[in-house]
């Protein structure tokens, strides 16, 4: 009965969905692009299709080793990548090219799924972290299509919602095949909001295996030449809320050194132009990347482009990961821990808790709670070159002792196939 009831509130809600789609669209055109694949009409897959689920630009990158390594192993394989967002999409596209297919993910009615499957017809469903959509699980099963919940996270917040619900969410998880979990507490929490234990495995975060390809580390030397050895430190992935308090940490950070350059990074690029107009505002003098302007002579540069924070990334050296000074969890901090470039972080970061524990555990990182804090830090880093490059190196040692992810989750997938 919940699931009838579920279904058909989904259903009384696409028309508002679609509708919200449309508007979003007045600022960001790509979004009303393919809008009828959200419905499940996707052009039609042969052959073995492994259909690989990444809610947005995160996930997916998280995912690029699992697809890579998958095709190594079985290259007559064919890798549908789906996607709720656009930008997850495109990052796709730039990673992959033509050695995937692509499609936005539908949206979890039951004609909506059942459409996407009579075209696709997938061998597996795999879905990073936790992206857990009734119909589309159920719908999987119906059809003996093996679903894997892999490098999922469960945080203690989400478990106690779900576990409110636990008359639909039961029902659901226990038709999932395979959890691999990042940590004995995800595991935990998978379990006790229905997922049996004996398909629940630990086999730690496939993003501790960061990859970074040969032409992201040529671009990200280009880039950083060009910036005449400047202090540059970025801050990736902002959200509402963040940028204010980064700004007027960099002002403060100028009156120390003159020359710094921040490098400053929207997580949605439906906020480039409200983001250009606060830095305006501020009188700091500015640089887009998208228009290709020259950085040398600004005091922020803004990365207004898409699939290239990495790159970015390996172009600083100081990294702030955003959606932590404000509460939306956080983002990945492996991806500048991969460079080996000191990280700091905000204080809200419960969407990645063990991997910023083991970060936290070997110092390498730091937690600061405002704009006060995080210039202190930042002066620090680039009055001591000495800590600076120490930083960078615990942050980059916690990467290294924790790869073999990538390992054990490939082999569960192809194990259970």
């Amino acid at each position: 009965m919940l699931q009838f009831i579920y279904s058909q509130l989904i259903r009384l809600l696409l028309p508002f969905i679609l509708l919200r789609l449309w508007w979003q669209g007045r600022q960001a055109p790509e979004l009303r692009r393919n809008w009828e694949q959200r419905l499940g009409f996707v052009p039609g897959t042969q052959g073995t299709v492994v259909w690989v689920h990444a809610v947005s630009v995160g996930e997916t990158i998280a995912a690029a080793p699992m697809v890579r390594r998958l095709l190594a192993r079985n290259p007559d394989i064919t890798i549908l990548m789906t996607a709720m967002t656009d930008t997850g999409l495109t990052q796709a596209m730039k990673m992959f090219g033509d050695q995937v297919q692509y499609a936005y993910a539908p949206y979890d009615t039951p004609g909506s799924i059942r459409r996407f499957l009579d075209r696709t017809n997938p061998r597996i469903l795999v879905i990073m972290e936790t992206e857990i959509w009734p119909n589309m699980i159920r719908q999987c099963r119906a059809r003996r299509v093996p679903v894997f919940l892999i490098n999922a996270r469960l945080s203690e917040r989400s478990a106690r919602g779900y576990e409110r619900i636990k008359g639909l969410v039961a029902p659901i998880v226990r038709s999932i095949s395979w959890v691999a979990a990042q940590a004995e507490k995800d595991a935990e929490r998978f379990r006790r909001i229905g997922v049996a234990p004996s398909k629940v495995a630990v086999t730690g975060s496939v993003k501790f295996d960061v990859d970074i390809p040969e032409v992201v580390r040529q671009a990200s030397l280009e880039l950083k030449a060009s910036f005449s050895a400047r202090p540059v430190w970025i801050a990736g992935s902002t959200h509402e809320g963040e940028d204010a308090q980064l700004l007027a940490a960099h002002r403060q950070l100028l009156k120390n050194h003159p020359g710094a350059l921040l490098i400053l990074v929207p997580r949605h690029p439906e906020r480039f132009e409200s983001v250009t107009d606060k830095v305006g505002k501020q009188a700091f003098t500015l640089a887009r990347r998208s228009l290709g302007e020259d950085p040398s002579g600004a005091d922020v540069y803004l990365g207004d482009t898409m699939g290239e924070l990495m790159m970015l990334y390996g172009a600083s050296d100081v990294a702030f990961v955003g959606g932590s000074l404000i509460e939306r969890g956080g983002h990945n901090p492996l991806e500048p821990a991969g460079w080996g470039i000191p990280v700091i972080s905000g204080p809200h970061v419960f969407n990645f808790e063990t991997i910023y524990q083991r970060l936290l555990d070997d110092r390498g990182v730091t937690m600061v709670s405002d704009a006060d804090q995080l210039c202190r830090r930042l002066v620090v880093l680039f009055s001591d070159a000495g800590e600076r490059k120490a930083s960078g190196q615990r942050a980059l040692s916690v990467v290294n002792k924790n790869k073999g992810a990538l390992d054990r989750v490939v082999d569960g997938i192809i194990e259970r196939v």
